[in-house]
């Protein structure tokens, strides 16, 4: 049996190489390869941080009698949905259509010519109450496709035909103020007053939501939006999703009152929320919401950057295939840790009892309220953490993926810059080198590396859409003109490739001279990180606040008429839109711009970029350096011969000022 996947630069399909199951990587190969033998393909795919996925491979993937009917009876398929996001979103809609309901690790069995006709997610290795088998699901797929293999295919393709149908274009919808507003009611309607965040359970972090209410409490003064934002922003900080050691956030809760995580942590999770909580940071000068943003840069910086300067994709939820075992504790481990005195003492602070919160008596770690005595909780921590690092830790999914650094470049260098602290900015430089110089393969993006070589999946509209918002944040934070011209370059790219050739503002996730699959991908909601045309949106529009006057137009134009194809979505179902409202109000403000024209080093001009990066609202673009030093600061002198900073709101400006009282008051003007 040839080991098909041992060379493959993806640790999800690495950590089956060795499976007895005669695994094909997504490949053209594996289809011919189906066709001739007539039989069907079985499609199975996940990530390295997902644990149910483990699970599966243990039960099912790794057993020599289930493995014998797979290899004997279908040609199988491995994909990491991280590199191949395309193909997961196309075979995760037909799940979601034929079930109810998706998720990893997603199955699903297909014709030679890739038309799903059965799916599902997990399947156990005995029959459960309405679950059959996984190898009764093997047989009777088998049976079907044997006996009435032409009902079989007739089915795959109307299901395809189907999805398509379903597929059309959202119609163009104003997003203004009033859409917005209402995005708020919907919200409020929807969040947990006694928990914080949104619905029930499981419980996932609102980052994008977040961010567009801190947005509308900036524009309207909403008391309500900042409400929303500190408690459902306190609520996570303080509970067991949020690793009060080492920091850093994990997937989600899997109750309502974000106590018990689903353990791996991503690193598109950490950028977003880093954004979000230095966001609140300075708005409200709350120093649990900076502590926050501290420790997960210093998690991103120090437990995610690979040696190569990017940022891996994820920490495992398992360690030696035991979920969360690297993060629980007992009291009587934490008197070992600490001693009977400050044992006792940790287990009441950290809410760790006899009962336990998490399986066979232990918990995870929750600082429902600040200590008197901080010195000793710092001090604690820092004791408890060195004990934890030498347990056994989850592994380490180092791929480098090009949109989720493009998120963590922009959330380091935005919050770097905002709070003072240029050794983020420098940490999100040496990434978007990194992705720029390898990842950037004749002019267009490749989706993923790992250890310094680059993959061969191609790029989708979420990495030339996250990746051009990052270098933006970067080209702000440094004024170094290379991190602009990159990101407008970019976006040509997306605007030439991934746009609909009939609907205007519609966007395919997929390039037009990508591979070809069942059906070309285009899914416009947000859901764990933001979707490739809200991404897109977002640096269409701040490009268009940053670039030259020959470009500008153009990518204003193309993010109103893309913003406007999201405003029924909106509407409708907010909490999948959050990205999309967050691009929404930097609209309504203008976008804000803040150009300060100053001569290096000049403190009176760092005075006026510091309350700029302060006070500025979410979405603004802020700029400072010489003169004609980059478009935003052409044909803006310096005023009698002083800094100055120039605000305008979208295509209005007013008189330069000096001071940063007269700054703070024109940026306060709503």
């Amino acid at each position: 049996m040839a080991n098909r996947l041992a060379q493959s630069s993806s640790p999800y399909l690495l950590q089956h190489a060795d499976n007895p199951v005669d695994w094909w990587p997504w490949c053209a190969e594996a289809f011919e390869e189906a066709r001739r033998r007539g039989v069907p393909v079985l499609l199975s795919v996940g990530y390295a941080a997902c644990h149910w996925c483990h699970v599966m491979a243990h039960e099912s993937f790794e057993d020599e009698a289930t493995a014998e009917l797979v290899n004997r009876d279908f040609v199988a398929i491995k994909v990491d949905r991280e590199e191949r996001p395309d193909v997961d979103a196309v075979y995760m809609e037909a799940t979601q259509a034929m079930t109810g309901q998706g998720g990893w690790p997603m199955t699903c069995f297909l014709t030679p010519e890739g038309e799903p006709f059965h799916c599902g997610t997990y399947f156990p290795p005995t029959p459960r109450p309405g679950v059959p088998s996984f190898r009764q699901l093997l047989t009777a797929v088998v049976d079907a496709w044997t006996t009435r293999r032409a009902e079989v295919r007739t089915a795959a393709g109307q299901i395809v035909a189907q999805l398509t149908e379903n597929a059309k274009p959202l119609p163009e919808s104003t997003v203004d103020a009033d859409l917005l507003d209402g995005a708020v009611v919907s919200l409020l309607g929807g969040y947990d007053r006694t928990n914080g965040g949104f619905g029930g359970q499981p419980k996932f972090p609102p980052s994008m939501v977040l961010e567009f209410l801190l947005r509308h409490h900036e524009r309207t003064g909403s008391v309500q939006s900042l409400s929303l934002v500190e408690g459902t922003a306190e609520a996570m900080a303080r509970g067991g999703m949020y690793d009060q050691l080492g920091g850093g956030f994990a997937r989600y809760s899997v109750d309502a009152g974000w106590v018990v995580p689903h353990f791996e942590k991503m690193l598109y999770d950490n950028a977003l929320l880093l954004r979000a909580y230095a966001h609140l940071a300075r708005r409200t000068g709350s120093a649990l919401a900076r502590r926050v943003a501290v420790e997960t840069a210093g998690f991103l910086l120090g437990e995610l950057r690979t040696p190569q300067g990017g940022f891996a994709a994820a920490l495992d939820a398992d360690t030696e295939g035991v979920e969360g075992l690297t993060y629980v504790w007992t009291p009587a481990q934490l008197t070992e840790a600490l001693g009977p005195v400050d044992g006792p003492w940790a287990a009441e602070v950290f809410g760790v009892t006899e009962q336990g919160t998490f399986e066979e008596g232990a918990s995870t770690l929750q600082l429902r309220a600040d200590p008197e005595d901080g010195q000793r909780l710092a001090e604690v921590r820092q004791r408890l953490l060195a004990v934890r690092r030498e347990r056994p830790q989850p592994p380490l999914d180092d791929k480098v993926v090009t949109a989720w650094n493009g998120l963590a470049i922009g959330a380091l260098a935005e919050a770097g810059a905002a709070l003072g602290r240029p050794e983020w900015v420098a940490g999100a430089r040496a990434a978007a080198e990194l992705i720029t110089d390898l990842h950037l393969v004749d002019g267009r993006l490749r989706r993923t590396s790992r250890a310094g070589t680059v993959g061969t999946a191609v790029g989708v509209l979420e990495d030339y859409g996250c990746l051009a918002e990052g270098l933006l944040a970067l080209h702000q934070a440094t004024a170094e003109q290379r991190w602009l011209d990159l990101a407008c370059s970019l976006l040509d790219t997306a605007l030439a490739r991934f746009a609909d050739p009939v609907e205007p503002g519609v966007w395919h996730d997929t390039a037009d001279d990508a591979e070809r699959l069942v059906r070309r991908p285009s899914e416009p909601s947000d859901n764990a990180s933001p979707s490739g045309a809200s991404s897109l949106a977002g640096a269409l529009l701040t490009a268009s606040a940053l670039a030259g006057a020959e470009r500008a137009g153009a990518f204003r134009e193309a993010a109103e008429r893309t913003v406007h194809r999201a405003g029924v979505l909106a509407s409708r179902a907010p909490r999948f839109a959050g990205h999309w409202l967050t691009v929404g109000e930097a609209l309504a403000q203008g976008p804000v711009q803040v150009a300060v024209v100053t001569p290096p080093a000049d403190p009176r001009g760092e005075s006026l970029l510091a309350l700029a990066l302060a006070k500025a609202p979410g979405g603004a673009v802020v700029l400072a350096g010489a003169p004609d030093a980059a478009p935003l600061l052409a044909d803006r002198p310096l005023v009698g011969g002083a800094p100055a900073a120039y605000v305008c709101r979208g295509y209005v400006c007013e008189r330069p000022v000096s001071s940063t009282d007269e700054l703070a008051v024109a940026l306060e003007r709503r």
